[in-house]
């Protein structure tokens, strides 16, 4: 029975991480469900670029911006297909000046300036080489490259600025669930070294590759192998990735109303909320952006709000 006890210990402490960091603390939240400035239907993105937050107001069709107290500033786009709207825009990434917004309804990723005007249209519906079925991230490298989280279709793909495919990882329309294979991919982001994370959704875990493309780790869950939970370090879907200044990974954890923070490694440090719909409580949480700051920005999608949160000192 000790040795029974023992093992069970052991095993815990090896898949059940503890905290390595102080907690973080609810500021505040602002929304609530509708269409006027600054209620949601349906909010499933965010970026920060400088003293600006960005949202995808999914159902409403449009991108809202706020300041970093939640106060409105101004909205862009209509629901529909054409230049300038949006057809369930999904998670966002600002670079150079610039706002990529992943279509989910549209598959396309359309590129506006940080003002709300259109610039240009990257992909077409399809399962082909620079095609999407759903995408539902983006992230921006240094060359301009997009990465890009193609959901249904099952891989992530590299495409150059202009929309030439260079090269995926995932094999096209299967479900995988060793390293270098996705279930319904959900989110990219970039780390230092031009590391890539990948949100991989359903199979509860997040993979990272190196800059050449190789395969460098995952976690989440025992052996990260679609083991889903509500302990520390594993995931019940995780639908957004986002990485601050000092290159530790944030994801929202969906069905376990919480963000997770890990170090570049995959460590995990710390995390925050639990379900419900009060103070500091998630019903659902699909994205995270982090401010130069290090303050925390998470979209609640089912209560439709954004909430802000800062770390608190030891």
């Amino acid at each position: 029975m000790f040795a029974l006890a023992v093992l069970v210990a052991g095993g815990w402490l090896a898949f059940v991480p503890s905290a390595k960091e102080a907690p973080y603390a609810f500021v505040t939240a602002w929304g609530g469900k509708g269409s006027a400035p600054g209620q949601f239907n349906d909010p499933t993105g965010i970026a920060v670029a400088g003293d600006e937050v960005f949202v995808s107001d999914s159902r409403n069709g449009r991108i809202q911006v706020f300041d970093l107290d939640g106060r409105f500033k101004r909205q862009f786009g209509t629901p529909g297909k054409g230049m300038g709207q949006l057809g369930r825009p999904m998670h966002l990434t600002v670079h150079a000046g610039e706002l990529y917004v992943a279509e989910y309804f549209n598959d396309r990723i359309q590129i506006f300036s940080l003002d709300g005007q259109t610039k240009r249209i990257i992909g077409q519906s399809g399962n082909g080489p620079g095609q999407f079925n759903a995408p539902g991230g983006i992230a921006v490298a240094p060359t301009g490259d997009l990465l890009v989280a193609d959901f249904y279709n099952q891989r992530i793909q590299q495409l150059r600025a202009g929309g030439t495919f260079v090269r995926q990882w995932g094999v096209t329309g299967k479900i995988g669930i060793r390293a270098g294979e996705f279930n319904y991919p959900t989110d990219v982001a970039f780390g230092p070294g031009r590391t890539l994370y990948v949100a991989d959704g359903y199979n509860d875990r997040i993979q990272a590759f190196g800059a050449d493309g190789a395969f460098l780790r995952k976690w989440g869950g025992p052996f990260a192998m679609n083991i889903f939970g509500p302990f520390r370090g594993w995931f019940a879907t995780v639908t957004g990735v986002t990485i601050d200044g000092k290159g530790n990974v944030y994801a929202a954890d969906f069905y376990n109303h919480r963000v997770q923070k890990f170090s570049p490694e995959g460590i995990f440090l710390t995390s925050f909320g639990a379900k419900g719909s009060g103070k500091g409580q998630f019903d659902h949480a699909i994205a995270v952006a982090v401010a130069g700051d290090g303050t925390v920005f998470a979209v609640d999608f089912g209560n439709n709000r954004i909430q802000k949160w800062r770390q608190s000192v030891l």
